[in-house]
């Protein structure tokens, strides 16, 4: 008898085929795992966790069908890793056999700003900022956003990654200056992302709060299973005029009772877009005036498995998979240790020099994993400019202020140097 398979798209992981195999050991089942690459974006790989690897020009339907023809029935779930890929994910859906996956559209709604917050003002007003949407820098438009949205405010270019050109504005005075530079430079991004249709700019009212965020697993009929919260720190609390993720914290200080709210409001977010069989990534802000809705992703969250691996035991990207096969995931509240992420960039932009202190933090003993993500010479850009974080460094500790502590000596520690 064939093996039943569980299709990736684009991109695998060892770590996750593992989990399958050791799982599919435990239910006494025997599990394959397939890639499917497009070969207009990705390279075949030399070597691969993957049982098996097909590939195929994701923009011919019928190239899709006949490659997936060797396995069709044999599949019994299908999932994609990392935002980049929900796009092909989508053009393969309808060449799958009668299991259970995302609907399509929605998978389209949860990647495009614009319809998502038209969606979330159609369920429930209450739920996300006021917004509006232009598609120039004209005084018109400028009436609009000053009706519609108010005072402070935030610039979004639609169909770009969450921080790309993001821009606050506290003043009228701002947003005509803001608003050209941006029209400006949003057509070079828009070739790099494949965006070919008009620059359009979600216009979004400015919140202020705490950021979080939390995963949550949604099945066919709608249940949800949330992981715990995290709570981020943006770049601009350290002095950034940015918006990445700085430091990323679980366990959070949240009551209860404010967990519950947050859950309710993610939810009210989830059904908004009609997800299911999927995972979802929601980023919150609690406001003075309750939960708001900063946008909705259907994937994993960044890290994410890495820091509900450390501090809960939950093996993140193994119920990614259960979610979409049909079985309840595995998730536990009981806490291991506490974690913290830290995403690092350059106090300003250039070429970078070094990175001072990496081997100093080495000896840390809360330290888990670092990574630099960039080379000598190699640009440093801020994200909104379409920068990444030159050094990521995960921590954890069963000590709260241990790990704290550990935290003040790598910022004290790591200094980046641009030319």
């Amino acid at each position: 008898m064939k093996k039943e398979i569980i299709l990736f798209i684009n991109k695998i992981e060892e770590g996750v085929v593992k989990s399958i195999k050791e799982y599919a050991v435990d239910q006494g089942k025997e599990y394959d795992t397939a890639l499917l690459l497009n070969t207009r974006t990705q390279k075949i790989p030399k070597d691969s966790p993957a049982d098996i690897i097909l590939s195929c020009d994701f923009t011919k339907l019928t190239k899709i069908y006949e490659t997936l023809k060797v396995i069709k029935n044999q599949i019994i779930g299908v999932t994609c890793l990392g935002e980049r890929n929900i796009g092909e994910f989508e053009k393969v859906i309808p060449h799958l056999p009668y299991i259970r996956t995302p609907n399509a559209a929605s998978l389209q709604w949860a990647t495009n700003k614009i319809i998502m917050r038209e969606l979330f003002q159609a369920y429930n007003k209450k739920i996300s900022p006021k917004f509006c949407v232009i598609k120039n820098g004209s005084e018109n438009s400028l009436a609009l956003i000053k009706k519609k949205v108010g005072f402070p405010l935030v610039l979004k270019p639609a169909g770009l990654a969450s921080s790309l050109l993001v821009t606050i504005c506290f003043h009228e005075e701002d947003v005509s200056a803001a608003l050209k530079k941006m029209f400006n430079r949003i057509q070079f991004f828009y070739k790099q992302a494949k965006v070919t249709k008009d620059p359009v700019v979600l216009v979004e009212q400015f919140m202020e709060g705490e950021m979080y965020s939390i995963d949550a697993y949604i099945n066919h009929v709608g249940n949800i299973l949330f992981c715990p919260f995290v709570h981020i720190k943006t770049g601009r609390t350290i002095g950034f005029d940015d918006f990445f993720g700085y430091k990323q914290m679980t366990p959070t200080t949240l009551t209860k009772e404010e967990r519950e709210k947050g859950k309710n409001v993610a939810m009210q977010g989830v059904y908004a877009l009609g997800l299911r069989n999927t995972t979802a990534h929601v980023e919150l802000m609690k406001t003075d005036l309750g939960w708001k809705i900063i946008e909705i992703g259907s994937r994993i969250g960044g890290f994410r498995h890495l820091m509900y691996q450390l501090s809960y035991g939950i093996n993140h990207r193994l119920n990614d998979v259960l979610v979409r096969i049909g079985k309840k995931p595995i998730i536990s509240t009981r806490l291991k240790g506490y974690t913290i992420l830290l995403k690092m960039f350059s106090s300003k932009e250039g070429k970078l020099e070094k990175i001072n202190g990496l081997r100093k933090i080495r000896g840390i003993s809360s330290l888990h994993r670092m990574e630099v993500n960039l080379k000598r010479e190699e640009q440093c850009k801020f994200a909104k400019n379409g920068g990444k974080s030159v050094v990521d460094i995960m921590l954890c500790n069963k000590n709260k202020s241990d790990l704290l502590a550990d935290v003040r000596r790598v910022e004290t520690s790591i200094e980046i140097i641009v030319s």
